[in-house]
């Protein structure tokens, strides 16, 4: 299967995220837990904001009105009827779920690109891993991300708004170093400046590490 595949093609970015968050041969994510589930929330923001069915209006994430398909319908929801608009970083903070973590992990599954293994501890504890069943759809991705990533390759603004995004939320939680340790650190700033999902990802993991430190003294 070549990278121009349907199943590359069909990856919404929430899957996208997590096929390159997520090790190929153990399935187990590449990133702790809090920051899985951050990426994913934010993810889930640029997702509909890159569908146009909702922006940032000032310091407030509201929803624009226009109908769309999307797979994050029940999220697209709460904000369009939430009573009051909330600020990105509030939206991360309550879309993070590990319940959509592993949904989203199921429907790349029954697309064939991951493959879903439950092991039992002591009978009584399941855990859920996914390693990767087809390459094809993360090295699409991959050779996006290395080609925008080229320094002077692209002007910011000509890349990809999808690959963009998806650099911007690899970048906020460590893995784009991780997955291109030789990349332009100053290319990805360029790229992720003004990338507001991102942004709220890593000011929510901000007050995460500051949590834990707290619970620590």
């Amino acid at each position: 299967m070549d990278a121009q595949s349907p199943k590359a093609r069909e990856l919404n970015l929430p899957q996208a995220f997590l096929l390159l968050a997520t090790n190929d041969a153990d399935g187990e994510p590449d990133v702790p837990q809090p920051f899985l589930q951050a990426g994913v929330a934010g993810a889930i923001l640029a997702e509909l904001d890159l569908l146009g069915a909702i922006e940032l209006q000032g310091r407030h994430v509201r929803a624009t009105g226009v109908a769309v398909e999307s797979d994050f319908q029940q999220q697209l929801d709460l904000i369009r009827h939430k009573s009051r608009p909330h600020t990105p970083k509030r939206w991360v903070s309550m879309l993070e779920s590990r319940a959509e973590v592993h949904r989203i992990y199921e429907g790349m599954t029954a697309l064939g690109i991951v493959q879903h293994v439950g092991e039992k501890h002591l009978a009584l504890f399941r855990t859920t891993r996914y390693p990767e069943k087809d390459h094809a759809p993360e090295a699409a991705l991959l050779q996006k991300v290395s080609a925008a990533m080229a320094a002077g390759s692209v002007e910011p603004a000509v890349v990809d708004p999808r690959t963009n995004a998806l650099i911007a939320l690899l970048h906020a939680v460590g893995l784009l170093e991780r997955l291109f340790p030789e990349a332009d650190r100053g290319r990805a700033r360029e790229l992720t400046y003004s990338h507001w999902p991102s942004h709220a990802v890593v000011e929510e993991l901000r007050s995460v590490r500051l949590a834990e430190a707290e619970a620590a003294t």
